[in-house]
């Protein structure tokens, strides 16, 4: 079955294996996750399943969003989640998902949004190379020529110059779970994710 999971990103460390070397590994404190909405239709061979995390007061919402959670019976939430599954059979709505579904070993994918660095430039944002430093030279940092001057007479869609840099939706797949602590909803995966701590993240398993 397809496990997709709302948690926080708690932050990063470093553990050692049996050779001592050291492994950098990401802390996340996913769910519990509650199945808010199930949408199926006999023309597709999936369904939407929307999960929902971190419970809030309904006096918080407006009128159309804890409608939504009343009509269902269920206790409100803070954020929502949907996505496809083939395997939607066994599920129900109400039903509550945890990472007891998750085994050590098992690589997951995780979404988020990453760090914005505000508006930066070209040598932060795109790499780019600088001009000299000396010799009466008076281009440093500038862009340069961006285009050709009469033919085209503009600048072309998606050219690389400064800009807002960060703070856009990254996805990581294959991560490898270490580690899995069924009390506190923590696991510890390889590597790391997108985002500071704090940061909702998005956990994906087919």
């Amino acid at each position: 079955m397809s496990i997709g999971m709302l948690g926080k990103k708690v932050g990063m460390a470093q553990i050692f294996d049996n050779k001592g070397q050291a492994i950098p590994v990401t802390l996340l404190e996913i769910g519990p996750c509650t199945i808010t909405q199930i949408k199926e239709t006999k023309y597709t061979k999936y369904a939407n399943i929307q999960i929902g995390y971190e419970y809030i007061n309904p006096n918080k919402l407006n009128q159309a969003e804890a409608g939504h959670f009343k009509k269902k019976k269920l206790p409100c939430f803070k954020y929502l989640k949907e996505y496809k599954s083939k395997s939607w059979q066994n599920l129900n709505t109400g039903q509550i998902i945890s990472i007891n579904k998750l085994q050590i070993g098992d690589q997951i994918n995780v979404s988020g949004l990453s760090i914005g660095k505000g508006f930066s430039g070209y040598q932060k944002r795109h790499h780019f190379s600088r001009g000299p430093m000396s010799h009466g030279s008076k281009n440093h940092r500038q862009p340069g020529s961006i285009g050709a001057g009469t033919t085209p007479g503009r600048v072309f869609p998606g050219k690389k110059m400064a800009g807002r840099m960060g703070n856009k939706k990254v996805s990581i797949k294959n991560l490898k779970i270490l580690n899995i602590d069924l009390h506190t909803n923590i696991i510890i995966i390889k590597g790391s994710v997108p985002g500071k701590k704090g940061n909702t993240i998005y956990i994906y398993q087919k």
